[in-house]
């Protein structure tokens, strides 16, 4: 075998790719499978870049009155001078906004969404592993908090311990965790007794070991899946909470509270309420495509 400049490797060997890379290349290429994947992750992916570039794509401070009004409660529509989505009635840029609402929803979106699943696989690995008292207690306290609506839920914390970014997160995370220390049982009830699992448990590594290490990989898949849709449901329960007047308190901006500052005038000017209205669809709808296509993947292998 020929050796190539004496280094004992062959000739014509790649250096090996980094791991992170590899790993990023590979889930491009996954996804380069499913058409509907890649759309999703592009809507999802501008909305993203929008939020990382606000101070620059803004053309306005989105808090600031710009100009002056002929009369009180008046707002400038869509397509007026300078404002390419209008004004609202307080004179500050819809277009400035959005797009710095933008950071807003995915921030705590992502936020929220991330530590209820920590805490809802921490508790559903307890569960379904070790079963006992511990499935029959961990149980209860979910079926209990999955009994009352989501949506009384959201008001009822948010009420309780005021409305702030925070607060919106706790409230989000105590929602969530349930539904999913659920999934997470059902799938590690199925995984416990496959012989990786009972190979781990002969080798006598701990517990943690085999639920961190054996069983949760390998319930990732639908585990990913969930975590999109439910990303798109915690942006409709933010939009939602701000609606209600629950969310991020004024004058910061938030799509949901974007729309219920507007309804007073919703009538006479369309364009407060139908622009926020379009930028939440849009990223609900990018988080359930790439969930339906990342779903499409896993059906296919």
């Amino acid at each position: 075998m020929s050796r190539a400049g004496g280094t004992g490797e062959p000739a014509g060997a790649q250096p090996p790719t980094p791991g992170a890379l590899r790993r990023a290349l590979g889930s491009l290429t996954l996804l380069g499978e499913s058409p509907v994947a890649m759309v999703g992750a592009g809507i999802v992916a501008f909305w993203i870049v929008i939020a990382i570039f606000a101070p620059w794509l803004a053309p306005f401070d989105p808090n600031a009155t710009l100009q002056p009004f002929a009369k009180p409660g008046a707002a400038y529509a869509a397509g007026a001078g300078t404002f390419w989505l209008g004004t609202d009635q307080l004179g500050r840029d819809i277009l400035s906004r959005l797009i710095w609402g933008s950071r807003t929803v995915l921030f705590y979106a992502p936020a929220a969404t991330a530590i209820a699943y920590a805490i809802g696989i921490g508790m559903g690995l307890a569960a379904g592993y070790f079963r006992g008292w511990a499935d029959e207690l961990l149980s209860f306290l979910a079926n209990v908090i999955l009994s009352f609506p989501v949506l009384v839920l959201y008001i009822l914390v948010i009420t309780t311990i005021g409305a702030s970014g925070l607060n919106i997160i706790i409230a989000i995370t105590f929602a969530s965790a349930p539904g999913i220390m659920r999934i997470v049982r059902g799938l590690v009830l199925d995984l416990r007794n496959r012989e990786y699992v009972a190979a781990a448990r002969t080798r006598g590594e701990a517990a943690w070991y085999i639920m961190l290490v054996e069983i949760l990989p390998n319930a990732r898949g639908p585990l990913i899946v969930d975590a999109c849709l439910r990303l798109g449901y915690v942006v409709i329960t933010i939009g939602v909470l701000g609606f209600l007047g629950l969310g991020l308190p004024p004058p910061d901006p938030d799509w949901g509270g974007m729309i219920n500052e507007a309804r007073p005038v919703a009538l006479a000017f369309p364009h407060m309420t139908v622009f926020p209205c379009i930028a939440i669809s849009s990223l609900i709808l990018g988080f359930n495509l790439l969930a339906d296509g990342l779903r499409e993947i896993s059906l296919r292998d």
